[in-house]
């Protein structure tokens, strides 16, 4: 698998991300300077305690409080409250080596026995703003870094659950035991796994670095205000996400692209040449086809071609999507086969959609119905692969008789919402993106040319739509489908054609109907 990272730097406080795994767009991310995100760290002022809730509203500078329930305090929020007071008066050093920790506050505890009106509170973002909501906050802070996260008030060493070798997470616990300081826990992460000390001694010091930042920002800012930000949205994807597979990262910002090199160099020495510059006239997005793929995946009506396709709705208490094979196959025999091709492409596009468009909560997906249980398992086993790329928690229920699947997904940020929809040319309200027409007649002509037999396939469509297709001898695109689905296509213009319509038709001049 071949990864791309696509940067546009539109203004200086704003940059779109397009995280591309062999040349599809899977991943899209805006990020801009002024929005409250996950990992942020801010000095906050408690407005309200409210006991029935046994949470708080903080403010934190967003119109809409922040939310911080007990269970989100942390077990030792008494000792950040006591650090947090001493550094305020100029007693607290950074270090917690000589630091006196307070005891755990109790699990079951209620929080006006902790959390008083007007108090200053330090607290972490957990989720960003959501609808009418405020950010969900935590004040259970830890520092994520490329191999650890540090935790300040633990002595506690944990490693990731997702490393199965019991020699190689003992050999961690030994190499963090005898390098991080007092007073601070740390969590190793899977990325960790074959790193040297070394390696994890420079991440390790990078993260004992933000929290002297954070320290020194706690005694200057005036709350509410941010304290310390998370990495921007760029290093922390490839903070998260970097691997062998990624092949470039590129930019249409110089500085941005100088940025990103430092930070490669930081993180992995040698990999910094993968960071390129783009100047082209055309926009970067445009020129990579990313633009086509926005406006094609985000709408209700996803295709994945040869007929198939994808309708996702969206509730107030759930995502839905429901698998639609087109007209595939007419075959009786062919239903049951037909039905797990369907459903096992299906299930890929279903994996790229959640992460595109960060859906989070509860998905149900309405399946084509398989009568055989092994082929509902393969579904289910395909699901569970496919979903390992993820990086948001969740959890896949197997396949119901009725070929329905639920899955829970982990919710942090809001849904990426990009409107697709446009004023249709030929007027009468709105119609999905006309760029995506080529696209259309593409997937109906891959699907007639599995199930038509004649070598001859007439398209009759609207001049402007015939004079693109046909343009150029050698490299229209006319001649490239020819070549690719194995049939002799002529295009008919018709002046009498609306703008986005066309039709299919044979020898016999038998029109192709499609569901």
């Amino acid at each position: 698998m071949s990864t791309e990272l696509i940067i546009n730097s539109s203004t200086a406080n704003e940059v779109a991300i397009a995280l591309l795994r062999d040349g599809k767009l899977t991943e899209l991310h805006y990020d801009n300077a002024e929005d409250f995100a996950v990992g942020d760290i801010y000095l906050g002022k408690i407005k309200k305690v409210v006991p029935g809730l046994n949470a708080a509203f903080v403010d934190v500078g967003y119109e809409k409080d922040a939310f911080l329930h007990y269970h989100d305090l942390g077990p030792q929020i008494k000792s950040l409250n006591k650090f947090t007071k001493r550094t305020l008066t100029g007693k607290q050093r950074w270090s917690l080596t000589d630091f006196q920790a307070e005891s755990d506050i109790d699990k079951n505890g209620s929080i006006d026995q902790v959390l008083k009106t007007g108090q200053t509170q330090v607290v972490q973002i957990a989720k960003e703003p959501i609808s009418t909501k405020g950010p969900r906050i935590t004040s259970e802070l830890s520092l994520a870094g490329r191999f650890i996260v540090l935790v300040p008030f633990s002595e506690r060493i944990s490693v990731s659950s997702k490393l199965r070798d019991r020699e190689e997470k003992d050999r961690l616990r030994r190499l963090i035991q005898s390098i991080k300081p007092k007073g601070f826990g740390v969590i190793v992460r899977t990325a960790a796994q074959d790193c040297s000390v070394a390696e994890l001694d420079a991440d390790l010091q990078d993260l004992v670095g933000k929290w002297k930042q954070l320290h020194r920002q706690i005694q200057r800012v005036k709350a509410p205000e941010r304290a310390l930000r998370e990495l921007n949205r760029v290093s922390s994807l490839l903070r998260d996400i970097l691997n062998d597979s990624f092949n470039s990262i590129v930019t249409n910002d110089k500085d941005l692209t100088e940025e990103v090199k430092a930070y490669l160099k930081s993180i992995e020495p040698g990999m910094e040449d993968m960071a390129k510059h783009y100047d082209g006239r055309v926009p970067i997005f445009e020129h990579f086809g990313i633009e086509r793929q926005i406006k094609g995946s985000f709408g209700r009506s996803v295709s994945m071609g040869k007929g198939a396709y994808l309708i996702i709705e969206h509730t107030e208490a759930m995502h839905v999507i429901d698998v639609n094979s087109g007209n595939r196959t007419n075959s009786n025999d062919n239903q049951e086969a037909n039905a797990l091709t369907v459903n096992l492409a299906a299930a890929e596009e279903v994996a790229r959609q959640l992460q595109l468009r960060d859906m989070g909560g509860i998905i149900v997906i309405d399946f084509i119905d398989m009568h055989r249980a092994e082929n509902r398992k393969k579904l289910f086993e395909k699901l569970k692969e496919v979903m390992k790329t993820d990086r948001a928690k969740h959890k896949i229920l197997p396949v119901s008789r009725f070929g329905l699947v639920e899955i829970t997904r982990q919710r942090v940020r809001p849904e990426m919402n990009i409107q697709t929809r446009e004023e249709n040319p030929d007027g009468n309200g709105e119609v999905e993106a006309p760029i995506l027409i080529i696209d259309e007649i593409e997937n109906k002509l891959d699907l007639i040319s599995t199930q038509e037999k004649d070598k001859n396939i007439f398209l009759h469509t609207h001049p402007f739509i015939a004079a693109y297709l046909t343009k150029g001898i050698f490299s229209s695109v006319r001649r490239k489908w020819s070549k690719k689905y194995h049939k002799n296509l002529k295009v008919i213009p018709r002046d009498s054609f609306k703008f986005l319509e066309y039709h299919f038709y044979n020898t016999k001049d038998e029109k192709f109907e499609f569901n």
